[in-house]
């Protein structure tokens, strides 16, 4: 039997860096304060501007360079940036406590929360796995943790009953397709990367309007300043 081949440094920094965000995107469940959930999704992004600079080298496309400059900027800076101030004025911003508490937003116990989160991470992970995909662009377990990412992200969604947790978990979904998309068609054209850029920051515009509506309409209704989406259940036929 032939030994075990050691994988490469893309291979090897690929997989660890797609580890680190998917345990990135599980931390959102356990925060209590909406800028840690912030800063977890800045350092989800940084991740994955520090494999497009690695994917880049590996594979001599400089282009990638640009894309990893971009996405830093839009996404570990602007974005967080844009959060913090649509908050302001509302009980989600940072208070004299130290920030916003979001821990009874959740519509499920934390522990069913992150039980469900790791069933569905696993489905993910098996799931892409059987797909096949065997290729030195593509390491299999980068790709598969991406499905992963996707997946949870969405129970982050489904499980927080606020805006903003709630688009901050669209934003680390989009986190999770940008690192499919690196390990597996790193060669798309800068332009279609940007474009994806584009798309992030058109749905930015709509969650800050979104954030604003909600908050402005509690005012006018002469409840406390909430983000809560639990009164949206009333516009249910």
């Amino acid at each position: 039997m032939l030994p075990a081949q050691a994988p490469g440094a893309y291979t090897g920094g690929a997989n660890v860096i797609a580890v680190l965000i998917l345990l990135a995107e599980f931390g959102m469940f356990r925060q209590a304060l909406l800028r840690d959930q912030i800063r977890l999704y800045m350092a989800q992004s940084g991740l994955i501007s520090v494999l497009a600079v690695i994917v880049g080298a590996a594979r001599h496309l400089p282009e990638l360079y640009v894309l990893a400059g971009l996405a830093a900027a839009l996404k570990v800076v602007a974005i967080p940036l844009l959060l913090r101030r649509l908050l302001r004025g509302t009980d989600l911003a940072e208070g004299p406590a130290g920030g916003a508490d979001i821990a009874g937003s959740g519509g499920l116990s934390l522990a069913s929360t992150i039980l469900v989160a790791i069933v569905v991470a696993a489905f993910g992970f098996f799931a892409a796995g059987a797909l096949g995909i065997r290729a030195v662009a593509a390491p299999v377990t980068a790709l598969s943790v991406s499905v992963s990412v996707v997946l949870v992200a969405f129970v982050v969604m489904i499980h927080r009953r606020d805006v903003a947790s709630q688009a901050i978990g669209l934003f680390s979904l989009e986190n999770g397709i940008s690192l499919a998309a690196l390990v597996l068609a790193a060669g798309l054209p800068l332009i279609l990367e940007v474009a994806l850029l584009f798309d992030l920051l058109v749905a930015v515009v709509v969650f800050g309007l979104l954030i604003r509506l909600h908050h402005l309409t509690g005012l006018r209704q002469g409840r406390a300043e909430s983000l809560s989406t639990a009164d949206l259940t009333s516009l249910r036929g």
